[in-house]
């Protein structure tokens, strides 16, 4: 890869950052305060190409990778209106579909999701299992030629605008009795599939949905992939994840620090000219900039690992990326906020929504913990700790 950005990669950051100016953090918070959905934001940028650049071009995709994806979503966030389903529609469900899905699944749903006509939401998390993902419950049995599903699942997103949830459930191998991750598409309407909504602290248009799966009765054509190649399909949705979960987090600190390099630039209250004359508050502005480009860096490695199919290098680096952006972006708008003082929490400046958003980059998809306990024993060659 190379450590600067191809010219069509600028282009398509140029034209995405030109898209969220025009809609810009005003519309997002408008958006959420009515209690509506980004669909107009959704709608064009699904026209112009951008939620589908990394699906296949012959199912009305752009034909690029996870590198170009994560730049629309870096992009959006920079302007103010982050698209959170894009993490989940194009970059999780679209990809396993588009590499392991049948022809069938393919032609149904891939350029729904390119275009935004379509969303799919992701089920994986489990009330009693959390980070342990060994510990899902939600099973699948055959029942002649379906499949039935029983289980439960939290915080899942935007579950009431998506036309389908990927569920990630359990079946029995034949051979050792085990348990093994396998995909299904469940439709919304299905019977009992059946959402609670999650009252939660965050600021965005998306909500979060407990779901149950009471003898969920699905075709067979609803699984994805190889039954018995689940876990290798499953990561290969988990890796975009944690790299678009960079992008995201990328984007809200570049927010931040755009707000409050601006104030420590104008803003004057004592002689000598304004507070960013200071090194007491340049100097950590000037940090929070350092560590959010090399989170960058980090996050386009990981993209083109993932993008040249090396999966294995890819997750190392997809959850460096993700940890090393979490802990910018809390950084940035921390610090963001320390700068404006009393007005950092006002309305006004928006930077108070801010705090609990960056701190789910954190926490989801996967917590910092256990990012370092990956890297500690896979990198490190240390004992495992679980």
């Amino acid at each position: 890869m190379s450590i600067t950005e191809p010219q069509d990669h600028q282009d398509l950051r140029a034209a995405v950052s030109a898209l969220g100016a025009k809609y810009g953090r005003a519309y997002f918070t408008q958006v959420v305060n009515e209690g509506r959905h980004t669909d107009e934001l959704w709608s064009e940028a699904g026209k112009l190409g951008y939620l589908g650049v990394s699906l296949p071009e012959e199912y009305g995709g752009g034909g690029g990778g996870i590198a170009e994806l994560s730049i629309v979503l870096e992009e959006l966030g920079a302007a103010g209106c982050p698209l959170l389903m894009l993490i989940v529609t194009p970059a999780i469900t679209g990809t396993v579909i588009a590499r392991f899905g049948t022809e069938s699944q393919k032609r149904e749903w891939l350029p729904g999701l390119a275009d935004g006509s379509r969303k799919m939401a992701f089920g994986i998390t489990e009330p009693d299992a959390g980070s342990n993902s060994h510990r899902i419950t939600t099973t699948a049995r055959r029942d002649g030629d379906d499949w039935i599903l029983t289980g439960r699942k939290v915080f899942v997103s935007g579950v009431d605008i998506a036309d389908a949830t990927l569920i990630v459930s359990r079946t029995e191998d034949a051979r050792t009795g085990r348990l093994k991750p396998c995909l299904f598409i469940v439709p919304r309407d299905t019977p009992g599939f059946q959402r609670t909504m999650i009252p939660m602290e965050l600021f965005g248009p998306e909500k979060q949905f407990e779901l149950v799966l009471d003898e969920v009765r699905l075709p067979a054509d609803a699984l994805v992939g190889d039954e018995d190649a689940g876990l290798f399909q499953l990561f290969a949705g988990l890796n975009p994840e944690r790299i678009m979960t960079a992008a995201m987090a990328l984007g809200i600190g570049r927010l931040a620090m755009g707000v409050s390099v601006e104030y420590a630039r104008t803003r004057q209250v004592w002689k000598g000219g304004p507070i960013g004359v200071h090194q007491a508050i340049a100097h950590p502005l000037a940090q929070a900039h350092v560590e959010l480009e090399l989170a960058r860096l980090m996050m386009q490695k990981a993209a083109a690992l993932y993008d040249s199919g090396d999966d294995a290098a890819a997750g190392e680096a997809a959850n460096m990326a993700k940890y090393a952006a979490a802990e910018a972006a809390v950084k940035a708008v921390d610090q963001s906020v320390h700068t404006l003082g009393g007005n950092g929490l006002t309305k006004e400046f928006g930077l108070a929504q801010l705090i609990t958003a960056s701190r789910v980059a954190r926490i989801a998809p996967v917590s910092r913990e256990m990012i370092l306990n990956y890297i500690s024993h896979q990198t490190l060659g240390l004992p495992k700790s679980y």
